[in-house]
Parts: C-alpha cells; sequence; structure tokens
C-alpha cells in the first residue's frame, strides 16, 4: 500500500521530467550546429537533467544543483543549442518557490563560468553572438527565479488568507460564546429573583399550614401534603437549572429522570388524580439527555390532565423495546372522539424535545374519548457497564447530566 502510495505521488513530477526530456532533445534535433555534433554523451546530458526533475519537489536544491551541472557540461563541450537548459529553469522554479532564493546562484555561476570559458575557447570568432546567447539563456534564468518568487508569494499570501479567515472564525465563535455565557447569566439572575421567591413563599406557607394543623390535631389534607411536596421539588429543580445556566460544567447537578417516575406518580395521586404506573419490557439505564426525556413527558401529560381532564384517570407506561423507549399516558377525561384540540406551549414543548432526540410524538383525543400522548425514542446502543454502575432498577440515575432549562415548570397554561 505504501509503494502504490509512493507511486501515485512521484507520478506528477514523472510526467514532469518526460515532458521536459521530450522537449530537450526536440530542441536539441532542430538547433543550429554546434561545435561539438550531438553523440551518446550528449544526448545522456540531455535526458539526465530532467531525470533531476523527479526529485525537484521532495529535494529542490540538489535536484537544482544536478540538473546546473548536466546544462554546465553540455554547454561547456560545445553541443547545439540550449535546450539543456530546461530542466534548470524548471528546478530554479520550484527551488525559489519552497524559499531557497539563494540557490539561484548556482546556475548564475554556471552561466558565468560557460559564458568565459567559450570566449576563451572561440578567442577570434564570432564573440558578440556567443555572449548573446549566453545573455539570453541569463534572462530565461532570471525569468524563472522570478516567476519562482511569484509562486512562493502567492503561496504565503493564501496562507495569510486563510490564517485570517480562521482567526476570524474562532473570533466569532468566541463572542458568541461570550455573549451566550452572558445572556444565561441574565436568565440565571430572573429565574432567581422571580421564582425562587414566588416558589420559597409557597413552600412556607404551606409548611405553615400542615405545621396548624397538626398543631390542632386535625387530619392535614393529602392535597396539602402534595403541595409542600412539589414545592421541595420545584426548588431542587430549579436550582439544578440555575447551576446549568450558570455553566459550571460538572454535569452533576440533581436532575429528575426515569427512576423518580414512581415519585412524581404518588405526588400527582397525592393532587387527587388517581394515576396508575406500568413499566414493561427488560428496564434498563437510558442516556442522560433520553432519560430526563421520558421523565419530563410523563410530568407534562399528567399536569395536563390535572388541569383540563376533569375528573379522570391516567395511566402512564413505559415501554423498553429492543431498540426505543415508548412513552404513553392515557386518560379518559372530558376529551371527545375526533374532537380538534389547540395545541399549546406545552405540546410545542414536548415536540421539540422528542424531535431533538430523533423521536416522534403523537399527541390528540384517544379513540374512545380522553386524551392519549405517545412518544417514541430510538435507544443508542448501551455503552459497556462501568465499575459501580447502579443496577437496571436504577434507570440511568448515575447519568443524570445538567438540569435542563424547563426544570421548573411543574404546570402550562394551555392544553399540551
Amino acid at each position: 500500500m505504501s509503494i502504490q502510495t509512493g507511486l501515485r505521488r512521484a507520478a506528477p513530477d514523472a510526467a514532469l521530467a518526460a515532458g521536459v526530456a521530450v522537449v530537450a532533445l526536440s530542441s536539441a534535433a532542430i538547433a543550429p550546429p554546434g561545435r561539438t555534433a550531438l553523440d551518446l554523451p550528449g544526448y545522456l546530458l540531455l535526458l539526465a537533467g530532467p531525470l533531476a526533475l523527479v526529485a525537484c519537489r521532495r529535494a529542490p536544491v540538489p535536484a537544482l544543483c544536478a540538473t546546473t551541472a548536466c546544462v554546465l557540461a553540455y554547454l561547456l563541450r560545445g553541443y547545439p543549442g540550449v535546450a539543456a537548459a530546461l530542466p534548470v529553469m524548471v528546478a530554479l522554479v520550484f527551488a525559489v518557490r519552497t524559499g531557497h532564493r539563494r540557490s539561484a546562484l548556482i546556475p548564475a555561476a554556471a552561466v558565468v563560468a560557460v559564458l568565459v570559458a567559450d570566449i576563451a575557447v572561440i578567442a577570434g570568432q564570432d564573440v558578440r553572438q556567443v555572449v548573446e546567447d549566453r545573455f539570453l539563456l541569463t534572462g530565461w534564468l532570471v525569468a524563472s527565479g522570478i516567476l519562482g518568487e511569484t509562486f512562493r508569494q502567492w503561496e504565503a499570501y493564501t496562507r495569510q488568507v486563510e490564517e485570517r479567515a480562521a482567526e476570524a472564525e474562532r473570533t466569532r465563535e468566541e463572542a458568541a460564546l461570550r455573549r451566550a455565557g452572558e445572556e444565561r447569566l441574565r436568565i440565571a439572575r430572573e429565574l432567581h429573583d422571580s421564582l425562587t421567591h414566588c416558589i420559597s413563599i409557597i413552600k412556607v406557607q404551606a409548611g405553615v399550614a400542615i405545621h396548624l394543623a397538626r398543631k390542632r390535631g386535625e387530619d392535614v389534607p393529602e392535597a396539602l401534603l402534595a403541595v409542600e411536596e412539589a414545592g421541595a421539588d420545584a426548588m431542587a429543580e430549579l436550582r439544578a437549572t440555575l447551576e446549568v445556566l450558570r455553566d459550571t460544567g460538572d454535569g452533576n447537578g440533581a436532575e429528575n429522570g426515569s427512576d423518580r417516575l414512581d415519585r412524581l406518580v404518588e405526588r400527582i395521586r397525592a393532587a387527587g388524580l388517581p394515576t396508575e404506573l406500568a413499566i414493561t419490557g427488560a428496564a434498563r439505564p437510558l442516556p442522560g439527555d433520553l432519560d430526563r426525556a421520558v421523565y419530563r413527558i410523563v410530568q407534562e401529560a399528567l399536569t395536563n390532565v390535572t388541569r383540563h381532564a376533569g375528573p379522570a384517570t391516567a395511566v402512564a407506561a413505559i415501554d423498553y423495546g429492543a431498540g426505543t423507549v415508548t412513552v404513553r399516558v392515557d386518560d379518559d377525561g372530558l376529551g371527545a372522539p375526533d374532537s380538534s384540540f389547540e395545541p399549546g406551549v406545552g405540546l410545542r414543548g414536548m415536540r421539540e424535545r422528542v424531535a431533538a432526540l430523533g423521536g416522534e410524538l403523537r399527541a390528540g383525543p384517544g379513540a374512545e374519548g380522553g386524551f392519549s400522548v405517545r412518544a417514541e425514542f430510538p435507544v443508542p446502543p448501551p455503552d459497556p457497564p462501568a465499575a459501580g454502575h447502579r443496577g437496571g432498577a436504577d434507570h440511568g440515575a448515575a447519568d443524570h447530566g445538567a438540569a435542563d432549562h424547563g426544570a421548573a415548570d411543574h404546570e402550562v397554561k394551555e392544553r399540551a
């Protein structure tokens, strides 16, 4: 596999070397005769220069030295034309492009040496033509160096633009996170200043009423006990929500999950709604978000039953399937079959919560009256059990993370 990868990487350089070799041989074939006729050593020099270009990307300076040596030998022997300089021009572009600017002195020194040698050899002949040819060669080499520098500057500019774009994106993300954190803190302050005060008063007043009833020897109404317990739970959930909004980041805040459904059902019963909880299938721990969603769907649906169904009974059912978990809450209240209803904030919140986990929610009047809420969630494969993991009866209680923003929302204003 590595050999194939190496061949694929070398293919462009090999194609470049082959193309340069073809051009060099063609140019030498049609060039005017030189001092020496093109023989086997001349052809070998024409091929050796392009062959060195195979390494021009990985080792640009050695490739430039090799091609320069070939063209120096070619010109000193007086072979026709200057086609052997083409590999030098290509190698010079790569060398300067990779930042080896001083390497341009190598072919420059070779041109000077060839010019001096030519003048010494052809003294008394057409020195002017020789000088013009060598200066033309020098111009080509200078153009190659400028082209390599242009490529280098362009690549440097492109990298700088990309770095600036990445830095700007990183700055935007940091600013967005900072604004989000500031907004979370503002919401946390508002919740603390408003809801905490109201819930505290409810909890304290309920506690005082219970205390006075017990002091007078009277039976404490179950509804009053349910109010006190609900107030305590609301305070606990509100504190957990405030911790999340303040971004503690530890994920250890208290949170309701499927393991507390029994307590939720008992509280609903104490509030006056006969409620049953049924769990079928192989109960197992659920991921934190899914575990919280199960609890919230049951909580919201039962709250709506107490508010809108009138005299009714309710059944909350949790079914653990092979790859799904299904939550269903049915009541036999005032809802009529095929009747229309207007979705409220609570139902929209449930639908958004279910959709965020890739599930499906169906809610509406039951076939025989009442109202039915059914949510089906996909369950990802379980992770290997960690040491000290709490058993299957504790459905994901050890994986409760930060509370969601609706933790203190125990009741809704419309049918959900």
